[in-house]
């Protein structure tokens, strides 16, 4: 059990326990066990696990990096993606705010206008500007809030 529950595989346990057996056979005339047989075999077979994870340690770390290399750009991919739906649902918020939030809010993600710029452009004042981004931003996290993001 203790084999399994180290090294989640079944194969690999059996491996183990067997290797554990075959050393306390070689090696009955050499030991006294004072101890219950139980506990012997336990820290037997935990010392052997632990000593195989220290000794596959590099090998599996390295086994990491080259499937790591294996897949050129799939973090990327994957951000690409989620940036992307991210993106998609912002713009869905912003189609449920009301039509001069909305305005005020596309300008602000699709141009590099100041709010005096937008406020010149919308014919309206800059601290109307100001205060409607900001009720916005407050309506977009209720709404994200509602669909769980």
């Amino acid at each position: 059990a203790i084999a399994l529950k180290y090294l989640k595989n079944t194969q690999m346990a059996e491996d183990a326990v067997q290797h554990v057996f075959v050393k306390l056979w070689e090696s009955t005339s050499d030991i006294h066990i004072e101890i219950n047989l139980k506990n012997y075999l336990y820290t037997m077979t935990k010392n052997y696990i632990l000593n195989q994870i220290r000794d596959r340690k590099d090998e599996i770390s390295l086994n990491y990096i080259n499937a790591q290399i294996d897949i050129p750009g799939q973090e990327d991919v994957i951000k690409a993606m989620d940036d992307k739906q991210m993106r998609n649902l912002l713009y869905q918020g912003v189609e449920s705010l009301p039509p001069q939030k909305k305005e005020i809010c596309l300008r602000k993600l699709e141009t590099t206008d100041s709010n005096q710029q937008i406020a010149e452009k919308m014919g309206i004042s800059i601290n109307t500007v100001k205060s409607h981004y900001q009720e916005s931003i407050k309506m977009l996290r209720l709404y994200f809030d509602q669909i769980k993001i």
